[in-house]
């Protein structure tokens, strides 16, 4: 038989086929002339590339092999979520055991590999029970924005036919909505908190949470299932259309997980206490609950006390190091502090991750320059799991003899990218442009945590040649830093040149007095668009538009100021909590307004 003959019968079929494949692109596959590459090799050398092809194990890519971990590494820690009167807690044993006993419940309700099972709830201890549930049993976890209208709900809830959904027991008045209007639901579970044991319903077959799980073992057998299975479904709060559906993947979640908490990432610690803000039903909690999980941290959960007073009081009390919300959260928490700072200790804050949106730079200074707490800005989208880009204080060695100054013009940045993905800025016709931080083209990304298509609804116009199109336009820098200009539908294109609204809104934020500001585009028949300031001033302060133009003027060109401040009590805030702009530019449109130089030539 041979030496490669004897070696090919030891180690199996599919080794040999593998090693057959070399010699025959080596001998056949290169045309004539080639033959002598083979004739160079020994069969001992295609024996060994043979072995060596499968020296590590193959082991599935799957949540489950490390959700589990925090609990046996760390079970006496806690999770502790926020009730009406104070908090409750549980430790990560516990909350495995729960874990467990909800997947054998669930599987006596018929769910199996696959199934959708939805949830309706804020960040709580059930919440995250719910997280580790579906992904050890092989079910896909569906989180629903509470935030959505009905209509987007309905059409979500059918388009990924959930079979059950798990709601907290304060969101039933918002399901009840729907009765009668989802046909693929079965069951709702009910998770009960403080103040609603009382809760009755309508809505088919409902249960009561901890009824549902009592008496189930807490020890469940983990399937082993494809590392591409799906994981999670969650849904885009599309501007126009309905909703696209994003599906997270074992393997795609697995390898985000691990790459978030790298130190150069958000640096996550089992010495941790973490306070997820950023609500589990937005692309799934950021991935922090994967995270917390593995890594076994003190994890925090506000569940619907969502005002920046009791955020403030959470971080204080638990001692909480890290968290994780949208800019608008921590310019209300700034607010609360500066009206009384000697009341919080926040001498165990260290960092806090910003996303969604572009938080001010003046912002992130001032929690650098006031407590010391480094703001991490991130980037992604639902899309992106949603980890793509993240940028700290310092981001390699060569900046740790930066000044100050010098380190936080790159914070303001987007950031650099992640390892394992790979992003470029592109023209309208796909060709690449230079990264030399001044020429501006759209966003694509591509990568193991990528999007590659939306649930059912393939949209190819999303994507290029494996590429996400993301709709965001920036630029990156000879250091490849990704600086956002905007998102493409929100710039203002003004007599042919581009306005970036960020640019502006981050300018007027850094002005004393100002508490948001939101540019928008508006039609002029002259110029195409032109840009509009909505700003919120600060409680008590006093800042007229001419100031605000005339500190806009000490940046921008005259013609990229806006033509017009409209001083407004609040701003509209999409689910996620990001400044609605489609939603400005239509009652803006709705009000009948005009800009300034129309008024003068219509009056």
């Amino acid at each position: 038989m041979g030496f490669v003959g004897k070696h090919f019968e030891a180690n199996g079929a599919g080794m040999r086929r593998q090693t057959l494949n070399v010699i025959e692109n080596l001998v056949f596959g290169f045309g004539h002339g080639k033959f002598s590459v083979v004739s160079q090799l020994s069969f001992a050398q295609l024996a060994y590339w043979e072995g060596s092809a499968m020296a590590m194990q193959h082991t599935p890519l799957l949540m489950s092999n490390i959700l589990d971990r925090g609990a046996k590494v760390a079970p006496r820690e806690e999770v502790v979520t926020a009730t009406d009167n104070g908090v409750r807690r549980q430790t990560l044993e516990e909350t495995r055991a729960r874990a467990h006993q909800l997947a054998h419940a669930l599987a006596e309700a018929g769910i199996g590999l696959g199934d959708r099972v939805a949830t309706f709830m804020w960040n709580g201890s059930r919440h995250l029970e719910v997280y580790h549930a579906c992904a050890g049993m092989g079910a896909v976890l569906h989180t629903l924005n509470i935030r959505l209208s009905d209509k987007d709900l309905e059409y979500i809830i059918d388009h990924a036919q959930d079979r059950i959904i798990i709601a907290d027991a304060d969101t039933l008045p918002l399901l009840e909505k729907l009765n009668g209007r989802m046909p693929s639901v079965e069951r709702i579970v009910v998770a009960t908190e403080e103040g609603f044991e009382g809760w009755e319903t309508d809505l088919p077959e409902p249960v009561d949470y901890e009824a549902f799980i009592a008496d189930r073992p807490t020890l469940c057998e983990w399937p082993q299932i494809d590392e591409n299975s799906a994981l999670g479904l969650c849904y885009t709060s599309g501007t126009t259309g309905n909703p696209k559906g994003v599906e997270y993947e074992h393997r795609s979640q697995y390898l985000h997980t691990l790459t978030q908490m790298m130190t150069d990432s958000m640096g996550l610690s089992a010495a941790d206490t973490m306070l997820g803000i950023v609500p589990m039903f937005h692309a799934m909690g950021w991935g922090l609950p994967w995270s917390a999980l593995a890594l076994g941290c003190k994890q925090v959960m506000p569940h619907r006390f969502m005002d920046p007073q009791r955020l403030l009081d959470l971080i204080v009390s638990e001692k909480v190091t890290v968290s994780a919300g949208v800019p608008t959260i921590w310019q209300g928490v700034k607010a609360i502090y500066e009206a009384d700072p000697g009341a919080y200790d926040l001498s165990n804050l260290s960092r806090l991750t910003c996303g969604g949106s572009a938080p001010p730079p003046s912002l992130i200074r001032w929690y650098w320059d006031t407590l010391g707490v480094e703001m991490i800005q991130g980037w992604g989208m639902t899309e992106t799991s949603p980890l793509a880009t993240l940028s700290r204080r310092v981001m390699k060695r060569s900046q740790l003899s930066l000044s100050e100054d010098e380190q936080f013009e790159n914070v303001a940045k987007a950031g650099q990218l992640m390892p394992g993905l790979e992003l470029d800025i592109f023209d309208e016709d796909f060709n690449r442009l230079p990264h030399d931080g001044e020429t501006v083209g759209e966003i694509l990304v591509r990568g193991p945590w990528i999007c590659s298509e939306y649930y059912n609804n393939p949209q190819p116009d999303k994507f290029h040649d494996g590429w996400l199109i993301t709709g965001d336009v920036g630029k990156i820098d000879a250091e490849e830093y990704l600086i956002i200009s905007d998102r493409s539908k929100d710039l203002v294109k003004s007599g042919g040149e581009w306005i970036s609204s960020v640019d502006l809104e981050n300018h007027i934020v850094a002005l004393g007095g100002i508490g948001q500001a939101c540019v928008v585009a508006h039609p002029h028949p002259k110029w195409d668009e032109r840009p509009v300031a909505l700003v919120v001033l600060d409680p008590g302060a006093q800042v007229s538009a001419e100031t605000i133009i005339e500190h806009c003027g000490t940046a921008f060109a005259k013609w990229q100021l806006p033509d017009d401040v409209l001083f407004v009590d609040s701003i509209p805030l999409t689910s996620t909590g990001k400044m609605d702009k489609k939603i400005v530019r239509a009652d803006l449109e709705a009000q009948g307004y005009q800009l300034p130089d129309l008024r003068e030539s219509t009056g």
